[in-house]
């Protein structure tokens, strides 16, 4: 059975970031992948980069045990780049904040994806959207 294409990877993605599963959305991770959010660290804090699947997972843990909760989480557009490992995703993400505050995202990600495994994620999202989540608008 060939390994899912990057299209497959995503919904997959998708579904379990819906249903707050972090030990499936971290499993779609190679062992030694890196997440790079490259305007900011990670809601919550931390670092600006996560090594390793296991990393992830702790991270994944905490952020779906939050009281955010996702409510949207779509691909708008998925770009295929010449290195086929290699896709481009415009992300919508819509949330409920603590006390049923809405929020709505959007970013743009370029992912490695290999033999079915995310390998590369680089999230380029709106720093000040960070602030608007954790009320800290001196980022």
């Amino acid at each position: 059975m060939p390994p899912a294409s990057p299209a497959d990877v995503l919904a997959r993605r998708r579904q379990l970031m819906l249903d707050g599963d972090a030990d499936g959305f971290a499993d779609l991770f190679a062992p030694d992948a890196v997440i790079e959010f490259t305007f900011h660290g990670p809601p919550g804090g931390g670092p600006v980069r996560l090594e390793g699947r296991e990393v992830i997972r702790e991270y994944s843990r905490r952020i779906m045990a939050s009281p955010l909760k996702l409510d949207v989480y779509e691909v708008t557009e998925l770009y295929q780049a010449q290195d086929p490992e290699v896709v481009i995703v415009e992300m919508l993400a819509r949330a409920t904040l603590a006390a049923g505050r809405p929020m709505t995202a959007t970013s743009i990600q370029v992912l490695r994806i290999r033999d079915g495994r995310i390998v590369l994620c680089r999230d380029f999202a709106d720093p000040r959207l960070l602030a608007e989540v954790t009320g800290d608008r001196d980022r």
